[in-house]
């Protein structure tokens, strides 16, 4: 075929894959074109862009997954391809099949193939016949009523019960006795119906901790198929993954030889063009069995580019063009080892809840052989309709010890202020003794506590040092933005052993800090502890601090209230505690508040019905994802706060239970 040259690239997607896609297409002398919501209006992929295109609205539904906006904005704006991206409309066949109408050249393969793929139970079908092993499932519909003693004989418990057209952990549930399938499933469907538009789910046997291994596959036009290694991407939190490496470091020659050869089987299968990722799960055993085919580029395909040297999205659009696959694909070879970790908006400790808020510092340290592929900026804000992935950081070295070191120290170096993140997990994985010794499965973060692992991040000496750090370096404010009297110290008492007083909030523990001035120096307690502290020197936002003979410097970084405190004993957010409260701001006991920012989707009782302790009272949907609030104990639901539809903040009361 003749090559078809791509002048001008509409990405229809948003944040970091959005000006990943763009930095290429860039490089090639691509026009780039950016479509964005309402809430994105003025996120970095827009301002980066050559054209940007609104898509009023903030829900994905009216925006993002809004095929004919997408259409029309490629057409209005001259652009002859576009770029899906991952997740939104990526694996959307109707998607690829409008552009194809629309005589826009879509940067994926053809509609026909992500049909197939994109069901689940059809791609099964399509790899066994091929011969590819898989693992035995069963379809769910509006059709198929749930029979949950012929699953547990026909497929075996325990079950993995997955969203048949999506992924990213999106629908997903393991059931592991006959009662707990049909909520379990019920649940799923609705997830899987508000992140992908169709609730149809499948259950498969479910293997316990495997390893979840994934090939790189690139397939032309001109009939060539190609396997670009294995990444090992196990490291999982609500089956959804957060730190990816390649290659695996349970893959030796052999068994990659047989897992690329599968992959490349199943590409052929299905006359596959573009790329995809064939994903398998590995038992310890190196038995490895089929999951899916992802019809796009996948959110670790940095790891890949790194051992190869490769540019995927460069790739890809050579082939979208016509182009067969370059030389250097050909012979690609791995060379070292790299680690992704992806950075997320979320509470660690209240259970990976996702969180919002405005992005106050966002800096990563440029060591060498460290990349960092953000979606977000000093002054991004965060807010709860999308996916909470901040950036992804990614390390390569010439061993796998040594990439972990790499990305540990970059990780724990990353300056990520005014929303709480998962960097301090990441930072705990990757110096964790079992996951160094490449000993990981998907059911590392059950084994280990992920609250105990980001708290291994911090040095347990933290709290101390840094609130008094970030009390004097508020005293160091006061005294250079004092409008009077400004020769006089700060906090300047007639009575000579007067302290000064400052209090904190650390997650949900006090911090108060007492110190004075005399002639002895720096007198000073934390939470009624005596500190031995030397102080050097303090301005607002850099503290030279001496405690217990060892001296630090401590960045210190106020906003509004709250002190985000940074040294090498780790990071912290300190919120300062109002000298002043203002009355009236206390709830009701028994009052059930938001634990995060979302929608509300179900109200599941009613004023005056009494409730069991932990019976479901309220269903939030954020970023997709379901999270009910239970009563917290035996009681009577005194009052409900909210209706369906409504959109509360982190902390909201939702509804009363007066205990009983």
């Amino acid at each position: 075929m003749t090559p078809r040259p791509i002048t001008s690239l509409l990405v229809a997607n948003r944040g970091e894959i959005a000006r990943r896609v763009m930095r290429t297409a860039r490089a090639m002398d691509v026009r780039c074109v950016a479509v964005y919501s309402d809430p994105d209006a003025d996120a970095p992929f827009v301002r980066e862009a050559d054209e940007a295109v609104r898509l009023p609205g903030a829900a994905p539904s009216e925006t993002y997954l809004d095929i004919a906006k997408i259409v029309g904005a490629a057409q209005a704006t001259g652009a002859d391809a576009v770029h899906p991206g991952y997740g939104f409309l990526s694996e959307n066949a109707g998607f690829a099949r409008a552009c194809a109408d629309a005589g826009l050249t879509f940067v994926g393969p053809d509609p026909e193939v992500i049909e197939q793929m994109g069901s689940k139970v059809a791609a099964k079908e399509i790899m066994a016949a091929a011969g590819v092993p898989v693992l035995p499932s069963v379809t769910v519909t509006d059709d198929v009523a749930l029979d949950p003693a012929r699953v547990g004989r026909d497929i075996g418990y325990p079950v993995l019960v997955k969203a048949a057209f999506g992924g990213g952990g999106r629908g997903m549930r393991i059931v592991r006795a006959e009662a707990e399938l049909q909520s379990a499933v019920d649940s799923a469907r609705r997830e899987a119906a508000s992140a992908f538009g169709d609730g149809t789910v499948f259950l498969e046997h479910y293997v316990d901790s495997p390893r979840h291994v994934e090939v790189q596959i690139f397939g032309d036009r001109h009939g060539e198929v190609l396997a670009l290694f294995e990444r090992e991407c196990s490291i999982q939190r609500r089956y959804q993954k957060i730190i990816e490496e390649a290659p695996s470091p349970a893959v030796d020659d052999a068994l990659r030889a047989e897992l690329c050869a599968a992959a490349v089987a199943a590409a052929k299968a299905i006359d596959y063009v573009g790329a995809g990722t064939v994903e398998f799960v590995l038992d310890a055993h190196g038995n490895f069995h089929f999951l899916e085919v992802n019809t796009r580029l996948q959110v670790e395909h940095p790891v890949t580019e790194s051992i190869t040297g490769l540019d995927l999205v460069r790739l890809q659009l050579l082939i979208a063009e016509g182009h067969p696959l370059p030389p250097e694909a050909r012979a690609a070879r791995i060379t070292g080892h790299a680690i992704e970790a992806r950075l997320y908006a979320e509470d660690v400790p209240a259970g990976f809840l996702p969180a919002t808020g405005t992005v106050h510092r966002f800096a990563v340290p440029g060591l060498p052989g460290v990349r960092v592929d953000g979606g977000v900026v000093e002054g991004s804000v965060v807010g709860l309709h999308y996916d909470p992935m901040l950036a992804k950081v990614i390390a390569h070295a010439p061993t796998r010890d040594e990439a972990c070191r790499l990305l540990a120290r970059a990780l724990a170096e990353t300056r990520v202020h005014g929303v709480v993140t998962n960097r301090d997990l990441l930072v705990g994985v990757l110096r964790e003794t079992e996951f160094r010794a490449g000993a990981i499965d998907t059911g590392y973060l059950t084994r280990h506590d992920p609250a105990d692992l980001a708290a291994g991040a911090v040095d347990a000496r933290a709290p101390a040092v840094h609130a008094l750090a970030a009390a004097l370096a508020g005293q160091a404010h006061r005294r250079v933005s004092t409008p009077v009297l400004t020769t006089l110290p700060s906090g300047w008492r007639n009575v000579p052993d007067a302290s000064q007083i400052a209090e904190f909030t650390l997650s949900d523990k006090e911090l108060a800090v007492s110190y004075r001035f005399d002639r002895d120096g720096l007198a000073a307690t934390v939470a009624g502890e005596p500190v031995d502290a030397v102080l050097h020197a303090a301005t607002a936002d850099a503290v030279d601090l001496e405690v217990a003979g060892v001296r630090r410097r401590i960045a210190v970084h106020r906003c509004g209230e709250t002190s985000y405190v940074d040294s090498s004993l780790g990071a912290t957010a300190l919120t300062e505690v109002p000298r002043f409260v203002e009355p009236g701001d206390r709830s009701t006991p028994g009052s059930l508040v938001a634990p995060m920012p979302g929608t509300v989707v179900r109200v599941l009782a009613e004023p005056g019905e009494r409730v069991a302790a932990g019976a479901p009272i309220v269903v939030l949907e954020a970023m997709k994802m379901e999270h009910t609030v239970t009563a917290p104990t035996e009681g009577e639901v005194g009052e409900i706060g909210v209706r369906v539809g409504d959109t509360v903040d982190l902390g909201a009361v939702l509804a009363v239970v007066v205990a009983s």
